[in-house]
């Protein structure tokens, strides 16, 4: 199929590949990354309705999460962190911790990234012998300096944003900040490349 309007890259492997068709790829892929934030909330969007035999859908347990986070006065990084969290579950089944994680870790500090990466684990604590697991797996990190932080995530923001009758605020309202914090990336491989072409 082909794309009338825009420059395409004419290679068909890519050992073939020049200088020019790095720069048609180069130069289209900016505007696309500008998009990220709006493919993440149509992709948060997905949650909602699925509730998975939760109290409440999948997308108002991340919109809650966010907005005890907020309320509770955390900064604007925490706060996406907090609605990002569970984005995995479309994706992730068996580790929507770390999909959430790899989203996140371009932009987000390295104790928020890690927060997010281990909260599954730290939520087991609540569940985890109903089904036959250590409830206590989170143990294991008692002595990472992430740990209190991490356990504070669980227990004051993601375990009690199941309450069908709390506070919800919209996506809407939180947009802004995930448009704020996914603007530009603090790491990633293609950074210095990022920054040439800036």
């Amino acid at each position: 199929m082909e794309h009338a309007l825009e420059k395409q890259a004419q290679f068909k492997h890519m050992e073939e590949g020049t200088q020019e068709d790095w720069s048609i790829i180069a130069e289209a892929f900016g505007p696309f990354a500008k998009e990220l934030p709006e493919r993440i909330m149509a992709h948060l969007n997905l949650l909602s309705g699925d509730y998975g035999g939760f109290p409440v859908d999948r997308l108002t347990h991340c919109l809650q999460t966010a907005t005890l986070a907020y309320r509770d006065g955390k900064d604007e990084e925490y706060v996406v962190c907090a609605l990002l969290h569970d984005i995995g579950d479309t994706l992730g089944s068996y580790n929507h911790a770390d999909v959430a994680a790899v989203l996140l870790e371009p932009f987000v500090s390295d104790e928020n990234h890690w927060m997010i990466k281990h909260h599954a684990i730290f939520q087991g604590y609540y569940f985890f012998e109903y089904l036959g697991m250590d409830r206590n797996l989170r143990d294991q990190f008692k002595d990472h300096p992430h740990y209190a932080r991490t356990l504070e995530f669980i227990e004051k923001y993601d375990a009690p944003a199941f309450d069908a009758e709390g506070e919800v605020l919209p996506l809407e309202f939180f947009a802004p900040m995930l448009r704020r914090v996914f603007a530009q990336p603090r790491k990633s491989l293609y950074k210095k490349a990022m920054e040439a072409t800036a």
